[in-house]
């Protein structure tokens, strides 16, 4: 069973192209808030989404194989980390976020800052889909998939965004550096060449601290399972294939 989670600003929608070229079991969990409702009480910092994915893994009968992208990915490694019995092998990306050196980037450092992040996403709120879109096809996405993506936003995953981001700074790394070493399930650490939110280096160093394998996505940006998700399905699968 593969257990797909997205990032921001997404929802499980990100994954089904890539979910309908793999000939695995899977499913794509909704983070809380994004594209579903926010459970009352719910704090939204990177700590109850990481608890709220423990609690979804454990509910299969059988370790899993998770996939994470963006902020699915920095969950993916902190359950790695810390509870990779529960899981059969990780995927992820955008790895040089979880590295003891990394700074935000432009978004999240606007996002972080109060009054600032409200702004942003009252601006957002104010254009239309097809405007928004724009953004994400500068980034490579198809024109259908990124008005898509930018219908799904809304109040709700804007506080959810502003309230997981402010929980985060300085960095991941510097909140869940305990444990933070090789992993008991083997992992992959996937790096689009394109992608403006990556850095090789810091991917690489991660991957080896992990113990983890690292795979370049050629020619590929952040929205990789929407710019190609039949190569990247192979890669996924391919991985999941060797996995004793």
């Amino acid at each position: 069973m593969i257990v797909f989670v997205h990032g921001v600003p997404e929802t499980a929608s990100l994954w089904d192209k890539v979910r309908s070229h793999i000939d695995i079991e899977s499913v794509a969990l909704a983070m809380p808030g994004f594209g579903c409702p926010r459970p009352e009480g719910f704090g939204a910092t990177k700590d109850d989404y990481a608890a709220w994915l423990l609690a979804e893994i454990n509910n299969f009968a059988q370790p899993v194989d998770l996939v994470g992208h963006d902020w699915g990915a920095g969950l993916t490694y902190r359950v790695a980390t810390q509870h990779g019995d529960r899981i059969r092998s990780w995927t992820a990306d955008v790895a040089n976020t979880a590295h003891p050196d990394y700074e935000w980037h432009d978004f999240a450092r606007i996002w972080q800052t109060p009054g600032a992040g409200e702004t942003f996403f009252a601006d957002q709120a104010a254009a239309t889909p097809e405007e928004r879109a724009v953004i994400f096809e500068g980034f490579g996405v198809p024109h259908d998939d990124a008005v898509a993506l930018a219908s799904a936003s809304d109040e709700t995953m804007a506080a959810c965004i502003l309230d997981l981001y402010r929980s985060a700074a300085p960095n991941v790394y510097t909140h869940w550096k305990d444990g933070f070493g090789p992993t008991q399930a083997p992992g992959l650490v996937l790096w689009p060449t394109e992608d403006p939110f990556g850095e090789e280096t810091k991917s690489r160093e991660v991957a080896e601290m992990l113990g983890a394998k690292h795979h370049a996505l050629d020619g590929l940006s952040h929205w990789w399972p929407l710019q190609a998700p039949t190569d990247t399905a192979d890669v996924i699968a391919g991985f999941i294939a060797s996995v004793a």
